[in-house]
């Protein structure tokens, strides 16, 4: 039983991982309008949602971790904005269906939204920069269109891995049943 925990652990940080790679290295190429897709808020969310606010919240800080080592002034910030896009998602983890993909697409195009504007408060108001609907034509709305687009394909690769995962751990369970 504990091999089946590790092996999700090992997954989910590879995952982690890779995003974090993709985001910082090839992402900056895809750029459009100097726009890029928030791939670490796409992890966040979807295991959120998949599997609880726990695991969202593991994902989040994790994942904020990793944006606060590359881009942050100061270590936290951005992991506790992520920790809470993966509580808040992963409280919708009663209404998750694998088939639909609306609510996913919804609660990250939410989060993104929402991910926008307290990084605007937070960096962009406090010092004293108040052209908010420049900021939200031109950087916040393109980047939730843009993370949106791109949940597209990544989103069924991660609801993929999940279920392979569940499927090895219903396995692994009724041998000890």
């Amino acid at each position: 039983m504990k091999l089946i925990r590790v092996r999700r652990i090992a997954v989910t940080a590879a995952a982690i991982l890779i995003a974090y790679v993709l985001q910082c290295a090839v992402f900056p190429a895809l750029a459009v309008a100097n726009i890029k897709p928030n791939l670490m808020l796409i992890i966040t969310a979807s295991f959120g949602f998949m599997r609880g606010p726990r695991e969202g919240m593991f994902v989040g800080i994790a994942s904020g971790l990793l944006i606060d080592i590359q881009h942050g002034d100061m270590i936290g910030f951005y992991a506790l904005i992520y920790l809470l896009a993966g509580y808040a998602s992963g409280i919708f983890k009663q209404m998750f269906f694998d088939e639909d993909i609306k609510l996913p697409i919804a609660l990250i195009a939410v989060s993104d939204l929402v991910y926008g504007i307290v990084i605007y408060f937070l960096k962009f108001l406090l010092r004293s920069d108040f052209d908010f609907l420049y900021y939200l034509n031109q950087i916040i709305i393109p980047e939730a269109i843009y993370t949106v687009a791109v949940t597209l394909v990544v989103y069924p690769l991660l609801l993929f891995i999940n279920h392979k995962l569940e499927a090895e751990e219903k396995r692994s369970a009724s041998k000890f049943v």
